[in-house]
């Protein structure tokens, strides 16, 4: 996940709560791992999580997983095949074309979701199109 903000940590907490995907790295230049922890720990919208959250280095380790924390502000720089992250969910609001997005690619990643409207990358919408 990329971009630790409202749709990503939404995402991140989801995750985490349903065991259906396997959270290995999240990546905001913006915020540091103690912050997202905190932002985590107190979601203002989603109420507190019930889970346990510690910081160690660049690392969060969440209900015992360990989540590498990155910092880039440059996708095509983020490591992703370092901790064997396919899908990368892109909620910045910053690389929504394809050509930008694709930069995730060149750190590892295989598949990029973008989370806000694209000028160019198809959209699905669950219960409407989602199945083509």
């Amino acid at each position: 996940s990329t971009a630790f903000r409202r749709i990503g940590r939404i995402v991140f907490r989801n995750a985490i709560e349903h065991n259906d995907v396997d959270i290995v790295a999240v990546n905001d230049p913006f915020i540091e791992p103690h912050y997202a922890a905190y932002m985590l720990k107190y979601d203002s919208t989603h109420g507190q999580f019930k889970g346990e959250i510690k910081v160690d280095g660049n690392n969060l380790t969440v209900n015992g997983k360990t989540i590498r924390f990155h910092m880039e502000k440059d996708p095509a720089n983020i490591p992703w095949s370092e901790t064997g992250a396919y899908y990368v969910v892109e909620s910045t609001g910053v690389f929504t074309t394809t050509e930008k997005a694709k930069a995730h690619l060149k750190g590892g990643a295989k598949k990029v979701v973008i989370s806000a409207p694209s000028a160019d990358a198809p959209m699905f919408v669950m219960g409407v199109n989602h199945e083509n």
